[in-house]
């Protein structure tokens, strides 16, 4: 069953987007990781839980997502993310 990574992105400086670009397709490509989304949300209903920029990712299934989250090659890339920017990350299984 799929599974879906949600992330809010809130960005402060662009210095290593460049970088992190470059590297995090091909981890993601690893874990069969397919981006749906990436852009500001709109609320439609209540409060944004998501206060920044929306990032969906779509994995095969949760075992994939949680291996792309730990895989040791994802924390060089999480240090560089948190040099500029603050990021929250949900993952939940599909329907």
């Amino acid at each position: 069953m799929a599974a879906y990574a949600i992330g809010s992105l809130n960005v402060h400086n662009t210095a290593w987007q460049q970088e992190y670009v470059r590297q995090m397709p091909a981890l993601l490509a690893k874990y069969g990781g397919k981006p749906l989304c990436k852009a500001y949300p709109e609320v439609l209903e209540g409060n944004s839980l998501l206060p920044g920029f929306a990032i969906i990712v779509e994995f095969p299934t949760i075992e994939h997502a949680r291996g792309w989250n730990d895989d040791p090659a994802h924390g060089p890339l999480r240090e560089l993310r948190s040099s500029g920017a603050h990021f929250n990350l949900i993952v939940v299984d599909g329907m």
